[in-house]
Parts: C-alpha cells; sequence; structure tokens
C-alpha cells in the first residue's frame, strides 16, 4: 500500500502539535512513506515560517529539520521524483474541482503527486485537501 503525507501531515510528525498523536500512530503503522522533492521543500518553509510565528525558536526548526532529514536518510521517507505528468494532472484537478472546491494550487499538486505516485491513501489535516482527495477516489480515512 502506498501512502501520501501532505505538509500538514508531515509537520505533525516533526514538530508537536494537535495532530502529532494521530501523526504518530499513522506512521507507525506505514513506516515508509513518499516523499517528493516538492513535499521536501515545503517541509522546509513550514517548518521554518513557524519560527516567524513565533510558535518555535530556530533551534527547534533546526532540530525538527534534522529530524526530517534523518528518516529521508533513514528510508522512512522514501524520496521519489515527480513524473513529468504531474503538472497536467494539477491543470486537470484546478479545472474540475477548482470552481466547486475553492482549491489551492498547493492543494492541487498535493493530490496530484498522491495520484501520480499511485498512492491507496491520503495523509492530511487539511481539510481543504482532504476534500479534493476523496473527489478524485483517494482513500483520506487513517
Amino acid at each position: 500500500m502506498i501512502v501520501y503525507a501532505d505538509t500538514s501531515f508531515l509537520i505533525a510528525v516533526y514538530l508537536q502539535d494537535m495532530h502529532s498523536r494521530e501523526a504518530y500512530r499513522l506512521m507507525a503503522l506505514h513506516p515508509t512513506v513518499p516523499i517528493t522533492p516538492f513535499g521536501r521543500a515545503e517541509t522546509a518553509n513550514a517548518m521554518y515560517r513557524q519560527v516567524f510565528l513565533q510558535r518555535i525558536s530556530v533551534a527547534n526548526a533546526r532540530a525538527a529539520w534534522q529530524n526530517f532529514e534523518l528518516d529521508c536518510r533513514s528510508g522512512r521517507l522514501h524520496m521519489t521524483e515527480l513524473p513529468e505528468t504531474t503538472w497536467n494532472e494539477v491543470i486537470h484537478l484546478a479545472r474540475r474541482h477548482g470552481p466547486t472546491l475553492g482549491i489551492r494550487a498547493l492543494d492541487s499538486l498535493h493530490v496530484a503527486c498522491a495520484l501520480e505516485l499511485r498512492a491507496d491513501k491520503f495523509w492530511t489535516f487539511d481539510e481543504r485537501q482532504a476534500k479534493l482527495a476523496e473527489a478524485v477516489g483517494l482513500d483520506t480515512d487513517p
């Protein structure tokens, strides 16, 4: 089974938040999760944005990033490239679901990544992304 974890999920794994307990539980059930260069970059941005929002210190962001990178090197997060067709899928999702779901480009990109990687499950704590993932047939239940 392939599980795609979006940034809201990954942040809950590496920075303590209200979803962390559930994220830890799910990661224990499925120890290898693919991550794309986009997912890696967005996770870095999300971690360090927490410093700007004054929710964590720079030291905490660095420690979280080191743990994230360790999981990338160990294979817990399996680095995988995006197929070139991902961008066409993003456009398709925007045209088909944008008018009814109000999705953002990053919502489309995460869901397109999951589809292109042939994920069976989509882990997110973002309600808008969950609605889009469900609309295209991805399982968002834990």
